[in-house]
């Protein structure tokens, strides 16, 4: 039954955050904002709302560790995801032809996720109220970030051509902002019976809430990010395709200072399993590896698979298999 509860649960988050993601992306045409900063910030956030909604209700529910790995587990996923694009589209290398308006992007990214695994190991035990400073930095630094990727962006942004190559008729603002808050409305009520339902499973197989959050759970909350940049790639959207799974990544870094705010028994990465540090880690040099392999073009292949996208491949199933091997299931 539990299972049951988890795949319907599932299924509902994918539908509504593809809503989301698709009303965000009418909200951002209708403003006028570019492909790559709406990729970056808003679809960003809009297809990252499961892992935050999941955060919070990991919290409420008393299972930390399913809420860090939600959020740190995401990160790894949606490298994994730049793989099999660059995969899916091998004839006209979409990621290498974006990739050096991606660079700040990716290295912001890397920046942030390492200011968290920092953080897990120094364990700073300084507070504002019940917030941590750590977190509160995590959050100015990510505010910061944004600001950066908005001040280098092309002045002619308006005029980009992936914002005018949308289709005629696209809906109005008002319909825009009402699907995307009733997106937003079916997630928050969805959401904690996907979180119960992992609990569960974790305490029925003997893996912990540790490795399920970071494998079973992370992989349904990035499904949306899957969903959208393969509709994003589908309507020529490169930027925003690409600036969606980096900028995802540094949502999640966003939403792990943010979940401070929502847990008032201390400082959330005091609490989180040490084990988080590995997982942490993974992310980091998965997103430092797409990063390279955007840049570095390297033409050389594998079995016809081209050596950047086999190497995050591999580096995803490697993590996973050494996570498990590992014994990170508390």
């Amino acid at each position: 039954m539990v299972w049951i509860v988890f795949l319907i649960s599932s299924a509902l988050i994918v539908f509504a955050a593809t809503q989301l993601a698709k009303y965000g992306d009418v909200i951002a045409v209708r403003t006028r904002l570019g492909g790559m900063f709406v990729g970056i910030l808003l679809l960003a956030g809009a297809t990252s709302l499961p892992e935050v909604l999941t955060t919070i209700s990991a919290l409420a529910q008393g299972v930390p560790n399913l809420a860090a790995g939600s959020l740190l587990g995401s990160n790894m996923f949606n490298m994994f995801l730049l793989a099999i694009l660059d995969l899916l589209h091998r004839k006209n290398r979409i990621l290498r032809k974006a990739a050096l308006k991606h660079a700040l992007t990716g290295s912001i990214t890397m920046f942030l996720i390492g200011l968290v695994v920092f953080f897990i190991l120094a364990d700073i035990e300084i507070q504002i109220g019940w917030v941590g400073l750590d977190s509160l930095f995590i959050v100015l630094a990510y505010v910061i970030g944004v600001w950066l990727i908005r001040a280098n962006q092309p002045k002619t942004v308006v005029c980009d051509s992936e914002t005018s190559a949308v289709p005629q008729g696209i809906p109005s603002l008002r319909r825009g902002l009402t699907g995307f808050g009733l997106a937003a409305l079916g997630l928050m009520i969805v959401t904690p019976l996907m979180v119960q339902s992992s609990a569960e499973i974790a305490e029925i197989t003997g893996l912990g809430t540790t490795f399920i959050g970071t494998t079973l759970v992370a992989l349904v909350t990035s499904l949306p990010e899957m969903v959208t940049t393969i509709a994003a790639v589908r309507l020529g959207a490169d930027d925003m395709a690409i600036g969606n799974l980096f900028g995802s990544n540094m949502f999640n870094m966003l939403a792990i200072g943010l979940t401070d705010v929502f847990y008032l028994r201390g400082r959330f990465l005091g609490v989180i399993d040490p084990a988080f540090i590995v997982v942490g880690m993974l992310g980091l040099l998965m997103t430092g590896l797409g990063l390279i392999g955007n840049l570095a073009r390297l033409e050389r292949r594998v079995l016809s698979i081209e050596v950047d996208a086999l190497a995050l491949i591999i580096f995803y199933i490697a993590g996973l298999w050494l996570l498990f091997s590992r014994g990170i299931a508390n």
